[in-house]
């Protein structure tokens, strides 16, 4: 089972509840369709959650690639977000310019490792607005 897999299953185990690494973080599902396969893929995430929406960040952990479902959802961007119990179809967007900046910025200030993240990255870390449907 990979690193996602148990993640995954933990937090449906627990309702929501952040546990292991991730423990004290805010914490989603993100279920979207394989840019290629055309599967459901499910990842775990850190969120922000920016008046009523929810952001996350392709920062693959300072990964020099982008993350897959990154590309999943410049492909299909209508998915699936788990919060806790709760189930809720969101459409991604890519944020640009001074929103992109301001929320990476949000964001790493509630998380400092996002600014390590982008260190090591040496690319510009995506920031995605998962808008609910």
């Amino acid at each position: 089972m990979s690193f996602n897999e148990r993640v995954t299953e933990a937090y449906r185990a627990s309702a929501g509840q952040s546990t292991g690494p991730f423990h004290g973080s805010r914490l989603l599902l993100l279920t979207s369709t394989g840019a290629k396969s055309g599967k459901p893929h499910t990842t775990p995430l850190v969120y922000l959650e920016d008046e009523g929406r929810l952001v996350v960040f392709a920062s693959k952990g300072g990964a020099p690639r982008h993350p897959d479902w990154y590309f999943n959802l410049r492909a299909h961007p209508e998915a699936i977000v788990e919060l806790g119990p709760d189930r809720i179809p969101v459409v991604a967007r890519i944020a640009e310019g001074p929103e992109r900046e301001r929320l990476f910025a949000t964001q790493k200030a509630r998380v400092p490792l996002f600014a390590e993240y982008e260190r090591k990255a040496g690319r510009t870390i995506p920031v995605v607005v998962l808008e609910r449907v």
